[in-house]
């Protein structure tokens, strides 16, 4: 949400809203480690499961790095913004966060010995809050200079963004061109960055502005194109793909993948200790192989990195 194509699992209640998404699911859950945020729906989560973490056995050495101040109460509180299929989303019952981010939040918990508990959010919110509401942040957060100046970063996946359109796309829509256009986006990411400084450069040079329409929920910028209120949406890969599949033949991407980055967990800004905990948590699950698993389960092991890094250099 950031920088993101991919697969099948899940029924997500704010998608069924729509009538447009309709999802199965694969693998097992460990659902005494799913906590939630808001609800919106009804239903069992029993078929929305991810990968089984309950295996996953405390490492004693990795867990002494972490702060007390956030093991003390056998809790690791993470911040999800939980609209963005299949990374962060919200099960049948409307309440339950699923997803390969929640997969792996659990997965490190579990390292550190701790109990998972994702807290639904609006994106745009996750980053002020971490270190004060949130231990951790991790929802497809795309490294970014001005977010480094926020919060440290430790990577633990790669992903690029997608223009997604109508199938046939019947707005003969130009991604290289997009001034005069109705453009979805979700609020927050880089995604509405680049289409801000789009938009800029389209009136910069005398052509007609871009209308942007900007979403709290990435569910709500699929809807958007997929019912003709919006000509086009722009997010990273793994949600446009995974929008298009579940969509069947009502959407299509546009074009390559632009713009592959690091994705990463959201750590107080300062916090070393925290961080050097995470990138050591991270990294034993990318060597054991439980990293490359949760990945397999969702289907995005092609944004798979096999180093966890504190702070990587960007460009912008």
């Amino acid at each position: 949400m950031s920088v993101q194509t991919r697969f099948k699992a899940i029924a997500a209640a704010a998608l069924a809203a729509v009538t447009l998404f309709s999802m199965a699911a694969c693998g097992t859950s460990d659902s005494a480690d799913s906590s939630s945020g808001s609800s919106s729906g009804s239903g069992s989560s029993s078929a929305t499961k991810g990968y089984d973490v309950s295996g996953i056995q405390k490492d004693d050495e990795i867990a002494a790095m972490l702060p007390d101040s956030i093991k003390s109460d056998g809790v690791l509180k993470v911040g999800t913004d939980t609209s963005y299929a299949p990374a962060e989303f919200l099960a049948e019952d409307g309440k339950t966060p699923v997803g390969f981010d929640v997969d792996l939040t659990k997965a490190l918990a579990k390292v550190f010995g701790l109990k998972a508990e994702n807290t639904t959010a609006t994106f745009d919110s996750i980053i002020p809050s971490v270190g004060t509401k949130y231990d951790l942040g991790i929802s497809s957060f795309t490294v970014t200079k001005e977010r480094l100046e926020a919060v440290d970063f430790v990577t633990y996946f790669k992903a690029g963004s997608t223009f997604v359109v109508k199938k046939g796309n019947p707005e003969k829509i130009d991604s290289s061109d997009l001034c005069g256009k109705k453009v979805a986006v979700q609020t927050g990411t880089t995604q509405e960055e680049e289409i801000n400084a789009d938009n800029d450069a389209c009136k910069a040079a005398g052509k007609s502005e871009i209308t942007i329409q900007s979403s709290k929920l990435q569910t709500d910028v699929t809807t958007a194109v997929a019912t003709g209120k919006a000509d086009i949406f722009y997010a990273d890969s793994p949600v446009a793909g995974y929008a298009i599949e579940q969509t069947g033949d009502t959407l299509q991407a546009l074009g390559e993948d632009v713009g592959v980055t690091p994705e990463a967990v959201a750590i107080k800004k300062g916090d070393a200790d925290t961080a050097k905990a995470v990138q050591a948590a991270m990294q034993k699950l990318m060597d054991d192989g439980t990293y490359k698993k949760i990945l397999d389960t969702w289907g995005v092991s092609s944004g798979a990195i096999d180093k966890a890094e504190i702070n990587p250099a960007v460009e912008s």
